[in-house]
């Protein structure tokens, strides 16, 4: 172990997500300096996931000094308290007070924060929405989150959450925008086709994948295939008409699509921006303007970090 007299200080970000753990180091300027990445384990669920954190800020300690940590949950959470409301996705942590947990580990402040707000946060002062004053984030990963951040600071509804887009219903049959429009949406609209169409396009790229079929729809897109166009145009669609709900309420002055499947890019960007479009009212038109988040992978992580900045910086 190192001499603690010679030890760097480090910040801690953490996001804990459906189907990723990433756990990022930063420096007494909040710059992110380090990243570790984890695969999450279904079948092991919210233990295997405290597993990994426990064992990684063990590792840390032996090289910084903790001064603080700061997370982005995939769920719903009670800020003050600490505590995670609910997940969606994962068994194990429901009213789990995950703060008090990082606290017995370390002798610094834990600051808990839903992941899509943290990513807002983290696109609005240093990625895709920086130098607007009203942020919209929206999260297509394994489910759908959203967060806005106005004039720097996260917009906080009454707990435990607020800006929960993707459960806003598409229709009186309770079909909600993350049905449609998540990872595992997608997932299974590609085992569908795959099903119908054995020998398609969509089935030979997905082969040898088990789960996660979302991520062959780009290169299916890119090599013409109609039944991927379909997917995305429809996706998008509900997609877009969700996301025009928020322009009513909010009327932001950028919409930021972030998460795995904004890895689609121009063609979901641009269909996305049509429908809001199509259904705006015409007083708000042409609407805000519709963009790819530019921190991928660690929007979460670095709004988290940005996060503990504001509190402790």
């Amino acid at each position: 172990m190192q001499d603690i007299l010679t030890m760097q200080n480090c910040y801690i970000g953490i996001e804990i997500g459906g189907t990723k753990l990433q756990i990022v180091l930063a420096d007494d300027s909040f710059i992110v300096n380090r990243a570790f990445r984890f695969a999450v384990d279904r079948v092991l669920g919210a233990a295997g996931i405290r597993e990994h954190i426990a064992q990684t800020i063990t590792n840390i300690s032996k090289e910084y000094i903790i001064k603080g940590i700061s997370i982005g949950f995939g769920g719903p959470v009670d800020r003050e308290a600490g505590c995670i409301a609910k997940s969606h996705q994962l068994s194990g942590w429901d009213g789990f007070n995950i703060s008090g947990w990082l606290q017995q580990q370390v002798n610094a402040p834990v600051i808990l924060e839903n992941d899509a707000n943290a990513a807002a946060l983290g696109e609005a002062l240093k990625g895709a929405g920086r130098n607007y004053e009203h942020v919209f984030y929206v999260t297509l990963g394994s489910g759908v989150g959203a967060g806005m951040v106005i004039n720097g600071q996260i917009y906080h509804g009454t707990k435990p959450g607020e800006a929960e887009i993707g459960h806003i219903r598409l229709n009186r049959e309770g079909l909600t925008l993350e049905d449609s429009c998540s990872g595992w949406a997608v997932d299974k609209k590609i085992r569908t086709v795959i099903a119908q169409k054995p020998d398609g396009k969509l089935a030979q790229l997905c082969a040898d994948v088990n789960g996660d079929e979302a991520k062959m729809l780009l290169t299916a897109l890119e090599q013409g295939d109609a039944d991927a166009l379909k997917i995305l145009n429809d996706t998008a669609a509900d997609l877009g008409f969700g996301l025009s709900h928020a322009v009513h309420l909010f009327h932001p002055d950028i919409i930021v699509l972030g998460g795995g499947l904004s890895l689609l890019g121009e063609p979901l960007r641009i269909r996305v921006q049509e429908v809001i479009r199509a259904n705006t009212m015409a007083l708000f038109l042409p609407g805000p303007e519709v963009v790819i988040a530019k921190l991928g992978e660690l929007a979460v992580p670095v709004g988290a970090i940005e996060n503990l900045r504001k509190h402790i910086g």
